[in-house]
């Protein structure tokens, strides 16, 4: 039996943007051009292949056929059913959204954390969604996860009406460890890495028959473009689970643009702990009492 389909709530006529940051309801209201019409500020866009692990210079681009490795990613597609997924978001539906910047809304299962000041509190917090214990239990079947411990949730919702996204930006490394798990949920998006390192990448021709051919047939480095010119981007299929690592997770930058939400789309990360707060770590009895409480899957939005 086919899954019901799973209405978007009510657009919201107040926005959660403070500073810089805004969405179409607040761009309404100030006027004037908005800073996401303004022109792409990367140069060069490359294609990454999750079946080859490269990312490749988009068509009737300057790299078109040029490709160079991009490690760190892996993406687990029909990661849960069509039913699953009508089902986990009609029960975050039954729980309050809070507005928050650029257009998103969330909901939050984890620690009350100040990065800046590296401080947290545990009061309140009473684990991860019962709706989640499913998830993470099938996330440790696959190697790359099995050792997987989440001890915070968050849920972002995106819809067009609001111009919703998300900057370019890196993950915390005090609290948060090396995976960060993404489930895409409700409609299929791109995102898109970005590196301001200085540098330049090398790059290889790829063979013809890409991206298939791509990992037998690729030849030796013989052009190379700055990084700072250079966005890659990563379609996400829905209901897709992503995991990145290495180089994705700590050296490239991650942001969802306006122009790929084009329906509305639920962004459900798990993170787990750094060293600082695992076994053998400065902050282990922390770490240890977070885990029992995300894995006690009796929480409620923070």
């Amino acid at each position: 039996m086919a899954a019901a389909a799973v209405a978007a709530p009510e657009v919201l006529r107040e926005c959660g943007c403070k500073g810089v940051r805004t969405c179409l309801l607040c761009e309404r209201q100030r006027g004037g051009d908005p800073p996401w019409q303004h022109p792409p500020q990367k140069t060069h866009r490359f294609i990454y292949y999750a079946d080859t692990g490269w990312a490749v210079g988009a068509e009737e681009s300057d790299f078109e056929g040029w490709a160079f490795p991009f490690p760190g990613v892996t993406l687990l597609e029909d990661f849960v059913t069509r039913e699953e997924e009508t089902e986990m978001v009609q029960l975050m539906d039954r729980e309050p959204w809070k507005l928050s910047q650029s257009g998103r809304r969330k909901q939050d299962y984890g620690p009350k954390v100040n990065f800046r000041k590296q401080k947290l509190k545990t009061a309140g917090f009473r684990g991860l969604p019962s709706f989640s214990r499913e998830v993470v239990r099938r996330m440790g079947l696959y190697p790359i996860l099995e050792d997987f411990r989440p001890v915070e949730q968050c849920n972002l919702d995106y819809c067009p009406e609001r111009g919703s996204a998300i900057d370019p930006h890196l993950d915390d490394t005090w609290l948060w460890g090396e995976r960060l798990v993404s489930l895409n949920l409700l409609s299929p998006t791109v995102l898109s890495m970005s590196r301001e390192a200085p540098g330049s990448l090398l790059l290889c021709l790829a063979p013809s028959g890409f991206p298939e051919a791509l990992v037998e047939g690729v030849m030796a480095p013989s052009r190379s473009v700055l990084c700072q010119e250079v966005e890659v981007a990563i379609p996400l299929p829905r209901r897709a689970l992503l995991v990145l690592t290495g180089a994705a997770r700590h050296q490239w930058q991650h942001a969802i643009h306006r122009r790929h939400i084009e329906a509305r789309r639920v962004c459900v990360t798990f993170r787990e702990l750094s060293a600082d707060f695992c076994p053998g770590g400065k902050q282990q009895e922390l770490g240890q009492e977070l885990l029992q409480l995300s894995l006690s899957f009796q929480g409620r939005p923070m």
